[in-house]
């Protein structure tokens, strides 16, 4: 009795996994061998047992390769080599080997929940609508580090906090988009689409970004879903070299660098626009003299200029007359 038992229950063990989704969890990396064993462990240690994992190497010098070989053999984890650099163009590459039908990616410097893929699944399981989907993200400081009294909470979700609430959301503002860190999309969406647009998103040492904002754009116009899922939880660990203003600052000129380039994609560009990023900057540089006394207040505002300002500056040589373009 006992062992048709055990057998019954093997069965249901089978059954249940055959209708689970098969997913594919992607991590791109680059030159970030110091965090990634970390993130790799924490995919291999899903609750969640219906999925591959993908280590996309983008060009890293480092010891990457090595890193993903302490992992290897192992049934579901795949190494792959991309020597063209740029975070969209990696993810592309994995998106094209992947087998699931759900794309999970997970930054190389981030630690998934034991829960993640789960929480994806029985996401997209309740919402057959839905083709990008996207959990919370938690900072984790550096060692013996805390956050410093300039940085404010808003400035904050540019280290990849993320949260929407406690239950599952249904985004209808590209704004809040899922971050990048922790995305999930159907595979035959971001196929139809293309896939992650090259013009967008890091390359190397720029901060070029939006790549998932433009396709939570083509998402909603195409009339699918797009979710926050709290329970899909990811640890984001915070590079000391990010604690500095002059990270921020940098950040926020591609942040406006890559909104002119977006614009430029989905053809919404006009140079009302362009006024109005222009009186942006205006009101950023007066709240910031407004909050002078505070520190954070008065930091967040000047980022939020000095960001309107990289958007008119990539306009204005977007729109400059090219040699020989009349003729």
């Amino acid at each position: 009795m006992v062992g048709r038992n055990r057998s019954f229950s093997s069965l249901v063990v089978v059954v249940l996994a055959m209708a689970q989704p098969f997913m594919s969890a992607i991590i791109c990396t680059h030159n970030r061998a110091g965090y990634l064993g970390a993130a790799i462990a924490s995919v291999l240690g899903q609750t969640y047992t219906n999925y591959e994992l993908i280590v996309v190497d983008n060009a890293s010098t480092d010891d990457t390769r090595a890193v993903v070989e302490g992992y290897l053999p192992h049934p579901q984890l795949t190494y792959i080599y991309e020597g063209n650099l740029g975070l969209s163009t990696a993810r592309n590459r994995g998106a094209a080997l992947a087998q699931g039908e759900i794309l999970a990616y997970l930054d190389d410097d981030a630690e998934a929940s034991s829960e993640w893929l789960k929480a994806l699944a029985v996401a997209f399981e309740q919402h057959p609508q839905a083709a990008i989907a996207g959990g919370y993200i938690s900072l984790v400081w550096p060692p013996h580090r805390t956050p410093p009294g300039w940085l404010s909470s808003t400035l904050a979700e540019s280290l990849g906090a993320y949260d929407l609430g406690s239950t599952i959301q249904t985004i209808t503002n590209p704004g809040q988009t899922p971050r990048g860190l922790n995305y999930a999309v159907k595979k035959a969406f971001l196929t139809t689409v293309g896939g992650f647009d090259p013009q967008l998103g890091r390359v190397g040492n720029n901060l070029l970004s939006n790549e998932e904002l433009h396709l939570t754009q083509q998402a909603l116009a195409a009339g699918y879903e797009v979710l926050f899922v709290p329970q899909a939880q990811v640890a984001h660990n915070v590079a000391p070299e990010r604690l500095h203003r002059g990270w921020f600052l940098r950040r926020s000129w591609w942040q406006g660098i890559s909104e002119c380039y977006r614009e430029q994609l989905a053809q919404s560009f006009t140079l009302g626009r362009v006024r109005g990023r222009g009186m942006s900057l205006l009101r950023g540089l007066g709240k910031a003299l407004r909050h002078w006394s505070d520190p954070a207040l008065r930091f967040e505002n000047l980022v939020y200029a000095y960001g309107q300002l990289g958007y008119l500056t990539s306009c204005l040589n977007y729109l400059r007359p090219r040699p020989g373009a009349g003729s």
